[in-house]
């Protein structure tokens, strides 16, 4: 088993450490070196399995030239056009002067894993140069920055580990030629995946252990997605291997008539019971797989590979797999730099678990928090700031935002839970209009609507005038017909306005009833109810559309109060420090 990977200089990361364990998940926003630290271990392996087999194990390294070359294009697992673009920031060379005298050194990558095999410790190390835009050198790691250094033994524990690269199934091949392993490997190193999954399954009735593994697997695809699986045949006529199944009706079927989620299971399980004692480097395993089945299949992968002494190390953005995997393995967030997040104290644990920690992830990624009600005040603050083209604006895009339905105790349970994980966490939470008051001077910001609720800011008379006259084209014959179906929606809307509206309302735009009315409840709702009947249509608009009505706000009608919350939420998201700023 792995325990620990230090890495310099590779790709996005200039020094990192990482703690590994039998099940690992690195979870972290796009473009943050999940996929990177998965290849960093694929990448040491190659230089494992490449130094014993050029130079053996135990043997006298040499003192001239002691690097092994690797061509690019052998780096199944790390395809890049030009060998330069593994190396942090494309640095491969560093030039310093010396006595006046430039002095080239090689800026080299250092990958050093840890492990334990049958209760002995071992670490490896392995350096990389660059050589050319086509090839590297491999050497184990030296010792010293001596000319000449010691270098670290390579020892015969990590010759033995089985490293294989899993990208996500990208669709299944028609037919399959018979593969050797060695092809297997080869295709699934490329990410070829759609090639090998029937030569996988062919394997296992194959080995003298597989009938057992067979049945296993078949047992565990019929109980995940309720189908039966037939075993692999070969044709030598055609040198093929063919695979079926049969669904919950009896039907036999080409297993490329099965969805990608049964595809992508069956893979990540046929190469595990394949494979005893492999490390399965899983890029995104939850792909394809709905919310309920993603818990499933989490459980169902980590059990069978610590049956098969096997280890997974996952990349994943699923807050279904983060919380799993939060309570019994290792989690590996990659914001700032990457750090576990699951080895708190046993009362922050607890706190975590029952807030979620895809909840502290986001915490950790934003440095701040929102609170609201609903997703339509969110949607309705986005559209006020796209109007004025307020700064907040980009704020609101993707906001850490968790809605309590006007409950200001829910939001400061869930902020100072969180906040006793990550203590310089900010917030602000902004409610609809309450009679108790709220907590001020505190690291929680608390804002109320002086009208009752957000939708009081968008509900005057021009603006659903505006929404009867906005009639699509398509919903008429053509342009002259289009003017008098708005004349008359036009006329249908000020008819519902008026009957709703106390007449010194309509004179007035500042009158008291305008703050007062719950406007979604008992004006906003009841006015499109009515409207719609009018039309003869079924009902358009409910409270979930309602932000639709804030795009028709124009810029001199949104209220100074609006601005105020704007500017708020613009000052608690400046102050706050996101780790991925830290890192």
């Amino acid at each position: 088993m792995l325990t620990r990977m230090l890495v310099r200089n590779f790709k996005r990361f200039e020094k990192i450490e990482i703690e590994l364990g039998n099940s690992v998940v690195f979870i972290g926003p796009n473009n943050s070196g999940k996929t990177a630290a998965l290849q960093t271990l694929a990448l040491w392996d190659v230089g494992v399995k490449r130094w014993v087999e050029k130079r053996g194990i135990g043997e006298q390294v040499p003192k001239s030239r002691p690097g092994v070359t690797i061509n690019r294009r052998d780096l199944l697992a790390i395809p890049v056009p030009h060998a330069n673009l593994l190396w942090h920031n494309l640095h491969v060379r560093d030039v310093q002067r010396v006595d006046g005298k430039p002095r080239t050194q090689n800026v080299r990558i250092d990958i050093t894993v840890e492990g334990v095999t049958e209760d002995r410790p071992w670490a490896c190390g392995i350096e990389f140069d660059y050589a050319n835009e086509e090839s590297i050198y491999c050497r184990p790691l030296r010792l010293s920055q001596a000319p000449n250094p010691k270098r670290m033994p390579i020892p015969q524990e990590a010759t033995q580990v089985q490293i294989a690269y899993l990208p996500p199934m990208s669709g299944l091949a028609a037919s399959e030629t018979r593969l050797d392993p060695g092809a297997i490997n080869v295709r699934i190193g490329e990410g070829r995946t759609a090639e090998v999954l029937r030569n996988l399954c062919y394997r296992l009735i194959q080995d003298q252990t597989g009938n057992d593994h067979w049945r296993m697997l078949q047992e565990h695809v019929r109980e995940s997605f309720g189908v039966t699986l037939e075993e692999p045949h070969y044709i030598p006529e055609r040198g093929e291997v063919t695979m079926a199944y049969r669904d919950l009706n009896g039907i036999r079927l080409d297993l490329s008539s099965s969805g990608r989620g049964l595809q992508q299971v069956l893979l990540l399980l046929a190469y595990l019971y394949a494979h005893p004692g492999a490390v399965l480097l899983l890029d995104e395993p939850d792909a394809h797989l709905e919310i309920l089945r993603q818990r499933q299949i989490y459980h169902l992968l980590t059990d069978v590979a610590q049956r098969q002494g096997g280890q997974i190390i996952a990349a994943s953005h699923s807050e279904v797999v983060l919380n799993e995997a939060a309570d019994r393995d290792i989690v590996i967030a990659f914001v700032g730099q990457p750090h576990r997040i699951d080895d708190r104290g046993s009362q922050l644990l607890k706190s975590l678990r029952e807030i979620g920690y895809d909840q502290y992830y986001q915490a950790e990624q934003t440095g701040w928090v929102l609170y609201l009600e609903g997703s339509t005040d969110l949607a309705i603050l986005k559209a006020f700031a796209e109007t004025l083209g307020h700064p907040a604006a980009k704020y609101l895009e993707r906001p850490f935002v968790h809605y309590v339905v006007n409950q200001p105790n829910e939001a400061r349970s869930h902020f100072y839970g969180l906040r006793e994980a990550r203590p310089d966490l900010v917030g602000i939470a902004i409610f609809d209009r309450l009679t108790q008051g709220l907590q001020v001077d505190t690291p929680l910001r608390e804002l109320m609507w002086q009208r009752r609720e957000i939708e009081n800011y968008l509900c005057y008379p021009d603006v659903l005038l505006a929404y009867a006259e906005a009639v699509k084209e398509k919903e008429t014959p053509g342009p002259l017909f289009a003017l008098a179906e708005r004349e008359r929606r036009r006329e249908m809307m000020e008819t519902c306005i008026r009957d709703l509206v106390p007449p010194v309302a309509l004179r007035d735009p500042n009158d008291r009833w305008w703050k007062e009315v719950k406007a979604s409840d008992d004006f906003l709702d009841r006015l499109f109810e009515t409207y719609f009947e009018k039309l003869g249509l079924p009902n358009l608009m409910r409270k979930a559309d309602y932000h639709l009505l804030a795009r028709l706000v124009s810029r001199e009608m949104i209220d100074e109060e609006v601005r105020e919350k704007l500017d708020a939420i613009v000052e608690v998201a400046e102050s706050a420090r996101p780790l991925r700023e830290e890192g």
